[in-house]
């Protein structure tokens, strides 16, 4: 005999049938820091070993050309919550506790956590903040109910000292460790009702340790992770550049890969316990990162306050390399994305604020102003006009007083630096995606037209932002 199911139970009983309400989807941000969109497995990078990240990207949809709007920690930071750009919002240049002690995220931007919690869910953020260090720009002010970690930017590696729940702690282990610890019961305690979890990882940062030394170190990773990359002959930009420490720059990009496994692995863990759960299917899993890097990309190393890697002086080459800007993206969310998915059109970090809400059907905040673009029809398969256009900026606070603009295409880059003359860009990306010939002083006539037309665009949305001309 064919067992009835409930549906026809009730019908065949006259009781009457009442549709259960859909659960709202789970989400769970990981959020890497420093990790340029080379630096995994997915990306075609055979030295990376991202065998977790790269199964995410399967399972869902990865974007080929994501990008922030300011190639540095907190002002990416800023703009991920507020869906604006960072000067909109005040925050120019990464915060420092010496000379921003009295600066943050101004409360009057709706984040989308607020929004979210506002909605019913509960929230938390486990990892760095780094968007403000007074007690008014805590977490708990910007929609987490539960925050545990770094309120600040830097730390070792190795056990992390935290905050957690208002308390500071000392935990003993490898930080990413640690992080997912948290993050996984977090999940665990809020398993039965709908959960947004912020696990916003510090690796692959370089270390902050007070005892790391002068050189750039992103040691200590476990055992488990470093095993694999510390006889590893990694392949490096540029590597017959005149005088260049090619022993040192390969040094460098095994401890950073290490450190980026690092990070895989424990992102493996919390796609492992979802699954556990039973909650993959209705869990909306986002993972990204703050900003790109150079490891000797464009002969430089770090982000948007770079440094020439022959000289190592901090911020000596200010920057709006696509290396910076470009970050990995993937969104997994089996009930409405279709494994496999690969979404080749521009976007931003400014996108995950509509995206998120709308994937959850949580109201806009009533005034807020968002400048991203809602990415749902791109992973579901929808058709949407879309335009490929990437306006970046970052204004230096703490090295210099470079103002830099940029206008991108998929075809061209122009970069213009309003706080010093003489220091323009033009690339054609279509040509040349590595930056490396700069065309600001071409006299082509169709160099010349493109130059001028890109110049007019970057002008007209400067003055519409505010952001000078």
């Amino acid at each position: 005999m064919t067992p009835l199911s409930r549906r026809q139970f009730l019908t065949a009983t006259g009781a009457p049938f009442v549709r259960q309400p859909e659960r709202r989807p789970n989400i769970v941000f990981l959020y890497s820091d420093d990790q340029g969109a080379w630096a995994a497995g997915r990306a075609g990078n055979r030295d990376a070993f991202t065998p977790h990240l790269d199964r995410l990207a399967r399972e869902g949809a990865w974007f080929e050309n994501s990008f922030v709007t300011t190639p540095v920690c907190s002002p990416s930071r800023a703009s991920l919550m507020t869906g604006r750009y960072a000067l909109e919002v005040g925050i120019p240049d990464y915060l420092s506790p010496e000379a921003n002690a009295n600066d943050g995220l101004d409360r009057r931007f709706p984040t989308w956590p607020a929004a979210l919690r506002q909605a019913g869910y509960r929230t938390g953020l486990v990892g760095k903040w780094h968007l403000g260090y007074r007690p008014e720009f805590h977490p708990t002010n910007y929609g987490f109910e539960y925050f545990a970690g770094l309120p600040g930017g830097g730390s070792s590696p190795m056990n992390p000292r935290i905050e957690v729940e208002g308390v500071m702690k000392q935990y003993d282990g490898p930080a990413p460790d640690v992080f997912t610890d948290l993050g996984l019961d977090f999940i665990h305690r809020h398993r039965g009702e709908p959960f947004l979890l912020c696990l916003h990882y510090r690796e692959p940062h370089a270390s902050n340790a007070p005892d790391a030394g002068p050189k750039r170190t992103w040691l200590p990773v476990p055992e488990e992770d470093w095993a694999r990359f510390r006889d590893l002959d990694p392949a490096i930009p540029n590597p017959r550049y005149d005088n260049l420490d090619v022993g040192e720059v390969k040094r460098m990009m095994r401890e950073y890969l290490a450190s980026v496994a690092a990070l895989d692995r424990n992102a493996g863990r919390v796609v492992a316990r979802l699954g556990e759960l039973g909650l993959s299917r209705d869990t909306i899993v986002v993972f990204t990162s703050d900003n790109g890097m150079n490891m000797g990309h464009n002969g430089i190393w770090h982000k948007g306050n770079g440094r020439w890697i022959l000289t190592n002086k901090r911020g000596d080459r200010p920057n709006l390399y696509d290396r910076s800007l470009r970050v990995p993206a993937i969104l997994r969310f089996p009930a409405r994305v279709k494994g496999g998915t690969v979404v080749r059109r521009t976007i931003s970090n400014l996108d995950w604020f509509p995206t998120l809400l709308s994937l959850t059907g949580t109201p806009m905040p009533s005034g807020a102003v968002v400048r991203g673009r809602d990415l749902t029809p791109l992973v579901t398969g929808r058709r949407a006009a879309w335009d490929d256009v990437l306006y970046a900026e970052y204004d230096l606070r703490m090295e210099g007083n470079p103002r830099l603009r940029a206008w991108r295409t998929p075809e061209w880059k122009l970069v213009r630096d309003i706080g010093r003359s003489g220091f323009n860009e033009l690339y054609q990306l279509s040509r040349d995606p590595d930056e490396s010939r700069n065309l600001i002083h071409s006299t082509d006539p169709l160099t010349v037209k493109v130059r001028q037309r890109l110049d007019r665009q970057l002008t007209a949305k400067m003055k519409e932002l505010g952001t000078g001309a």
